[in-house]
């Protein structure tokens, strides 16, 4: 007899898991990888309030203010008599004006001003410059693969153990500057956090989080193959668990047929015909728009394990991304000609750990002659491809495939660099494949 997945009692053994290894435990470090939508920012949350519950003041490690800031009102909002340290730069307005509604939240520019709040939460940038502290017997590293490891050892002496957090599968840390002088050195300064403490410390605890509560079950198989194939996840639903639908029937153009692909299945693609165009290719961008444009103007609703009841697809939960800022740009200014305001449109880097009920992509590659590293990345794509609850349409030129064939990756071999698996050259392949599945031309 086939034993049934129970998505919830995996989570729950794999969490439990963790966090005996954070309370219990007697190693420095542990490392949780966490595959989209998985509840990273929950397991984090859970483990402060243990630790503190414990009797283990904590410092928490965040990437950026927008994270500190979120992770302040989750905590605020799980346990609101526990002291919370936001420890804030010296900038004009330093931390979102919500804390300051929080009666359990202190604020300060000083570490000294927080000292005996059972957790503090910053950045990693403004922890560097913490000195002459006691330090603290745990931390928290959220987005630990997001950390670059010269942040990493600007902070390490301010803790004794931590929790290292993070999704493996999207961006590298990014560097204003090259690093190749530094490249397969195990002190590398713009490799991950995470990478780098392994390399110095392989036998660390590693965990994984096997379930993700945000992609459905149509675009969890293929985003796990794709871009996790040796940490594999599921889906936390099944299908039928969510529906997409539209309450004015389709028109029969080429936006709103794959507009009903990507209800039906989960995915869709507008394939343009293959050229080479500028970045900010004009018919890409308008197909783009005009995808968006009908998806609300034919009034998507969405049900799910969260509402029985059909939900509308308003545009703040629907986003648009693109690899370039000019391009997000293009797709902004082509959305106001439509009347169209409160999508969400950027990058990669920007809409990286966000959700949206239904996302449209400009892929990387559309339009180009060449593929650069940059456009060949695989967190690019993870991430691109993994912002959805409900379906993903994906916009692209034809001929991405023969580009890739034609382009083999030519950079240099440098020694001792772990080589990142799967590379962007085959996890493109991977979902071209799956995509070609749920084409619709354009025009037609």
């Amino acid at each position: 007899m086939t034993a049934v997945f129970d998505p919830g009692a995996q989570a729950a053994r794999a969490t439990d898991a963790i966090l005996a290894d954070t309370l219990g435990g007697t190693e420095r470090g542990i490392v949780v990888d966490s595959p989209p939508g998985a509840g990273k920012s929950t397991l984090v949350v859970r483990a402060a309030l243990e630790l503190a519950a414990a009797g283990h003041p904590l410092m928490v490690v965040a990437q950026t203010n927008a994270q500190v800031d979120d992770l302040v009102v989750r905590l605020a909002e799980k346990d609101p008599g526990l002291p919370v340290g936001r420890l804030h730069s010296n900038d004009t307005d330093p931390y979102d004006k919500v804390l300051d509604g929080l009666a359990n939240v202190r604020k300060s520019a000083k570490a000294s001003d927080l000292a005996g709040l059972d957790v503090v939460i910053s950045t990693a940038a403004k922890w560097a410059h913490v000195k002459n502290v006691e330090p603290w017997g745990h931390a928290i590293v959220d987005e630990a693969y997001q950390m670059r490891s010269d942040a990493l050892l600007a902070v390490a002496g301010l803790f004794e153990r931590a929790l290292f957090v993070g999704d493996p599968g999207q961006l590298d840390p990014f560097s204003i500057v090259g690093a190749d002088q530094w490249a397969g050195l195990s002190y590398d300064p713009s490799a991950s956090a995470v990478s780098t403490l392994l390399a110095h410390n392989p036998r660390l605890p590693q965990h994984r989080l096997p379930v993700s509560w945000r992609l459905p079950a149509s675009a969890a198989p293929l985003v796990s193959d794709a871009f996790y194939p040796y940490t594999p996840f599921r889906s936390g639903t099944d299908h039928g668990d969510r529906r997409l639908s539209f309450g004015v029937a389709s028109d029969g153009s080429a936006p709103d047929r794959v507009l009903d692909e990507a209800a039906d299945s989960g995915w869709g693609l507008l394939e343009l015909p293959a050229r080479h165009t500028p970045r900010t290719d004009p018919e890409a961008v308008r197909a783009v728009a005009l995808v968006v444009r009908r998806l609300l103007d034919r009034g998507g609703a969405a049900t799910s394990e969260r509402s029985p009841d059909p939900v509308p697809v308003t545009a703040d939960r629907v986003a648009v991304g693109t690899a370039h800022r000019d391009q997000a740009a293009a797709v902004r200014a082509a959305l106001a000609e439509l009347g169209v305001t409160g999508v969400a449109v950027d990058t990669a880097n920007r809409l990286q750990g966000r959700e949206f009920d239904v996302t449209v992509v400009l892929h990387p590659l559309s339009g180009r002659p060449d593929a650069t590293a940059f456009h060949l990345e695989t967190g690019r794509l993870c991430v691109l491809a993994s912002r959805h609850r409900h379906a993903c349409i994906v916009v692209c030129r034809a001929g991405v495939t023969e580009l890739l064939d034609e382009h083999p990756s030519t950079e240099p071999v440098q020694l001792g660099v772990t080589v990142k698996f799967p590379d962007g050259w085959e996890a493109n392949h991977a979902v071209l494949a799956h995509l070609a599945e749920h084409r619709v031309r354009w025009p037609g």
